[in-house]
């Protein structure tokens, strides 16, 4: 019963990603009560980004980057996404197809599988890359991490059709079988100089809380061990680890110039593109949709999600670090927040879009977050919101650290691709 309660729950969310609320949001989950009244919300003093863990202020980059980055990044390791692996020894990656016209001869197509381990029935990420045809050097690149395979994400009639998994089974099934959501505009990028990569997040490891056995954790687990421990990796830290392994892979392609790989996902996709490009400073840039609870959103501010609904035994423990869970009903007391998350991505562009009526993810409360995150730009001589006053909806705010809202829910609408072209075009200087 708790299996599919889970699933049922999964597969809510997955339809509130490709179309937003089909009604009004709702008012108690996993039997917690969910609010979305302002007066409500609650006060509450958000953890300084700026200020070390022994008291002492942080005046500059350098200490920034020595001393409290290493910090933060340590606490939301252990409290909340998980402590992942390094790059694994055995990584390899195999060209699958070459230089492939596509699109109409807007694009060259290739694909390539990234092995994640050297035994055979370990996971293998196939990615999908776009470079546009007129280009004669690397082109900077947006690398999205999707809900399902390629082939249902990017309207490309030459592609394979990929194979996702079954919640249901546990098994394999051609993603053309499964949902269709999630579309990239692959030919506005083009356009605009821009290269576009994807692949689908479960070929890293599966989205449901008995996936461990078909995903790349397990092969990490010690020799004896049988289950994680409160601070092992849950799925959205092994995700962003999968993202991590597609940058070693485009540092190999001369095609590419991988000091511009920005990085975009939705929802909890959303979250992992956070936690990628906290973790990873490799990353150029991060476009995160509708992050929401764990992601960019206050914790502390009581709307919406919260962390109590998102480790709720029904719902989605599996996806953070056994240790998240201790602080539901009580971020009050966490040593982390979305402010700290925002702040460990300076001072590398980010935009945070969302949507004016997707209550559940509190899009007021990515805002509120860049807010407090501000300093830390400021620190690096970068460009922060530059307002405390909530933006309309149609509004972009598009400096280093950026917040735009659609009209509308959960996810994405089309024009939302639109405002990542200019926030990309803004960072990534493109050659037209």
């Amino acid at each position: 019963m708790r299996r599919m309660q889970a699933i049922s729950v999964g597969l809510i969310a997955i339809a509130c990603v490709a179309s937003g609320w089909a009604q009004s949001p709702p008012s108690e989950v996993a039997g917690i009560p969910v609010n979305y009244d302002e007066a409500r919300t609650g006060t509450y003093t958000l953890p300084d980004p700026l200020v070390l863990s022994n008291g002492k202020p942080v005046t500059d980059a350098k200490t920034w980057t020595e001393k409290r980055r290493p910090e933060i990044v340590s606490l939301f390791e252990t409290q909340q996404f998980g402590v992942a692996p390094g790059r694994p020894k055995s990584e390899s990656f195999e060209v699958v197809e070459k230089d492939t016209s596509a699109l109409s001869g807007k694009a060259i197509r290739r694909r390539v599988d990234i092995h994640l381990a050297a035994e055979k029935s370990a996971p293998v990420i196939h990615l999908v890359e776009y470079l546009p045809a007129a280009s004669k050097k690397p082109v900077p690149l947006l690398l999205s991490i999707s809900f399902t395979a390629p082939s249902s994400t990017v309207d490309d009639p030459g592609l394979p059709v990929g194979e996702i998994w079954d919640a249901k089974t546990h098994k394999k099934i051609p993603a053309s079988q499964g949902r269709s959501f999630g579309k990239i505009n692959v030919g506005l990028l083009l356009e605009a100089g821009i290269g576009v990569a994807t692949f689908y997040y479960g070929d890293v490891d599966p989205d449901y809380e008995e996936g461990f056995a078909d995903g790349i954790r397990r092969f990490y687990l010690k020799p004896g061990q049988s289950q994680r421990g409160p601070e092992a990796w849950g799925t959205i830290s092994a995700w962003a680890w999968g993202m991590s392994r597609v940058q070693d892979y485009l540092e190999t392609d001369k095609s590419v110039d991988a000091k511009r790989v920005a990085i975009h996902g939705v929802s909890r996709l959303g979250k992992t593109v956070m936690w990628a490009g906290a973790h990873d400073q490799r990353f150029a840039a991060v476009i995160a949709s509708c992050s929401g609870e764990g992601g960019a959103a206050l914790s502390r501010r009581n709307y919406g999600e919260t962390i109590a609904h998102l480790t709720a035994p029904t719902r989605y423990p599996y996806q953070f670090a056994l240790n998240y869970g201790r602080w539901g009903g009580f971020p009050d007391k966490a040593p982390m927040d979305g402010n700290l998350l925002v702040a460990l991505i300076a001072p590398r562009p980010l935009l945070l879009q969302t949507g004016n009526t997707d209550y559940w993810s509190d899009p007021k409360g990515e805002f509120l977050s860049a807010v407090a995150a501000a300093p830390v730009y400021k620190l690096f001589g970068k460009d922060p919101l530059d307002t405390e006053t909530w933006p309309a909806a149609k509004q972009p705010i598009l400096h280093d650290l950026s917040y735009y809202m659609h009209d509308g829910g959960h996810g994405m609408v089309p024009t939302d691709w639109n405002v990542y072209v200019d926030f990309l075009k803004l960072h990534l200087h493109p050659e037209r």
